[in-house]
């Protein structure tokens, strides 16, 4: 981390420092994740490792007086001292995608910095800007949302020079009452761009418009059907869709585009495939669910399929309001329609799904057993309270 000195930490709550140190260079939560120099930041009960952290060479520790507000002035002092381009990504579905396949597209280039895995949160993303360094050339950096203002708070301290929007659609509807609502709510990562900032849209997203007013900024409008100008290690369709966005801002920062096939690490439990015995195949999609992501996943599960068994194993999606029965109705439908041959539905909501119910990933993980048959192809999706991840695992012990 770029050097931040302690006398920017101290009035953010109760400092425990080293004698010698003046200065800290890294930044955790996770007192196992410590290494010499780094400043530990006791949240969630982290008072409790303190001496942990501080035995493992931290210089310093805080016990912030506001968890969220310290680690977001860390971050921005950290920022502020950065010349490295930022780019914020949010959206409804493929954020995580996106991110990660643009990281694919620049490290080859700059010095990157990426969230790992989830860190998208009011933590996580100050835990990334923790990671910037003198010598990072791009940060990129997911951002979640689960109400209004969350984005902004975050984007407070990101000041994202790129501001990625890859969709708009029903995750998080029970929080936010409607999908103009949700518009707004991402909407205000555009608020957050500088004047002379790029925001990068979806063409065909008319939620967006009333955003898009601001005359200081340039708007990038990304059309569905884009050529993509290379080859992908992944053919789902909602991937390229990601890969379209990623593209964009590659443009935007002038970054030279692959000539052959680009490879693609995503992150754990998306878009995970493993070969199973006898020609099956496992798509691990597991960590998160929405009615726009689940479609997505059904029918690349058909195109990966390719005339063999299909087995979804699919949990509730959650946060949806009063209209997630009716959504997992219309997924019910949409398993019907695509002829999927097995369906193991997981949890209440799921039962509108058909097939063989179970109430807990637990029982999915022992019922897939029984069923899945030499050659299969399955799929486990369902919101991250569900659990899928047991069913995953269980089938490739």
């Amino acid at each position: 981390m770029i050097a931040v000195e302690l006398d920017v930490v101290e009035p953010l709550g109760r400092l425990i420092a080293r004698p010698w140190a003046d200065v800290v260079t890294g930044l955790q939560v996770d007192s196992r994740r410590i290494d010499e120099g780094d400043l530990f930041v006791a949240v969630n009960g982290g008072v409790d490792f303190i001496e942990h952290a501080l035995a493992r060479g931290a210089s310093a520790a805080l016990v912030p007086e506001d968890a969220f507000a310290a680690l977001a002035a860390i971050a921005g002092a950290v920022r502020a001292r950065s010349s490295a381009r930022f780019v914020g990504i949010t959206g409804s579905t493929g954020k995580t995608s996106t991110k990660d396949i643009l990281f694919a597209l620049a490290a080859p280039h700059l010095r990157t910095v990426a969230n790992e895995g989830n860190y998208n949160t009011e933590v996580g993303v100050p835990l990334t800007i923790g990671r910037v360094e003198d010598e990072t050339e791009l940060v990129i950096a997911e951002l979640a949302m689960r109400g209004p203002g969350q984005i902004a708070w975050l984007a407070s301290f990101v000041q994202p020079d790129i501001g990625v929007i890859t969709n708009i659609g029903p995750a998080h509807l029970e929080f936010l009452g409607s999908l103009e609502a949700i518009a707004a709510a991402k909407a205000e990562l555009i608020e957050g761009l500088p004047a002379g900032g790029v925001a990068v849209v979806p063409a065909d997203e008319p939620l967006l418009e009333p955003h898009l007013q601001r005359s200081d900024i340039v708007v990038r409008r990304v059309e569905s059907d884009a050529p993509i100008p290379f080859t992908t290690s992944f053919t789902a369709r909602h991937q390229l869709a990601n890969t379209r966005f990623a593209v964009a801002v590659a443009e935007c920062l002038k970054l030279p585009l692959p000539s052959g096939t680009l490879t693609v690490e995503f992150s754990k439990h998306r878009e995970e495939e493993r070969e199973l015995p006898g020609g099956g195949l496992l798509l691990n999609d597991c960590y998160n669910a929405n009615p726009v992501s689940m479609r997505a996943a059904l029918e690349n599960l058909t195109e990966r399929a390719a005339g063999r068994r299909r087995v979804a194993v699919l949990g509730d999606m959650r946060e949806l309001g009063p209209e997630g029965p009716a959504y997992h109705e219309k997924i019910g439908r949409l398993l019907g329609e695509l002829g999927v041959e097995r369906v193991i539905s997981v949890g209440e909501l799921a039962r509108a799904y058909g097939g063989d119910w179970v109430a807990t990933a637990a029982e999915a993980a022992v019922r897939l057993r029984e069923v899945v048959q030499p050659g299969d192809v399955v799929l486990v999706k369902g919101s991250l309270a569900v659990g899928l991840a047991v069913v995953a695992e269980n089938l490739n012990d």
